[in-house]
């Protein structure tokens, strides 16, 4: 198979950063990485870009880190209840996703990117709940989050 060296402009992901060089299949390099400007072919001029890719690179880096622990840190003294329906005996109807973990906390007023929350089965029963947020490749959240009937369970009386 035919490859080609490309210099990266932007970071690709499962590729590498901006500012590095890249062993590519030539059809992925022709048909994907540089018409959407991902990338360039490395020439003998190109090489010369290297050095500047990799400063932006480690000041992009460098920020998103820092914004990263931020909001981990705003993450972590949020408090999520999640109101499920459930029927009799406290059954639940349906199950929590990573989608209703990321509504409440959009509602929160804390941006995170959903794919970042990992819950790898749908939770389905009530009570207290643990996930993994990974917010940075550095940073990475065990977040509690509670789930509670929407019904009021009426015990019994007899």
């Amino acid at each position: 198979m035919a490859t080609s060296e490309v210099l990266l402009v932007k970071p690709v992901e499962n590729l590498g950063g901006e500012g590095e060089q890249v062993k590519v299949k030539a059809g992925y390099a022709r048909n994907f990485l540089l018409p959407q400007g991902l990338a360039i072919p490395l020439t003998a001029s190109n090489r010369k870009q290297v050095e500047s890719l990799r400063k932006r690179r480690e000041e992009r880096e460098s920020k998103e880190l820092a914004a990263s622990q931020q909001i981990a840190g705003r993450i972590q003294k949020t408090h999520v209840a999640i109101a499920v329906k459930t029927g009799e005996g406290g059954k639940m109807f349906g199950a929590v996703t990573a989608q209703d973990l990321y509504d409440r906390l959009t509602e929160a007023g804390i941006e995170v990117d959903r794919k970042r929350i990992q819950i790898h089965t749908p939770i389905k029963s009530l009570g207290r709940h643990s996930t993994r947020i990974r917010l940075h490749e550095d940073v990475v959240i065990d977040f509690e989050f509670d789930v509670v009937s929407e019904n009021v369970v009426e015990a019994t009386a007899e």
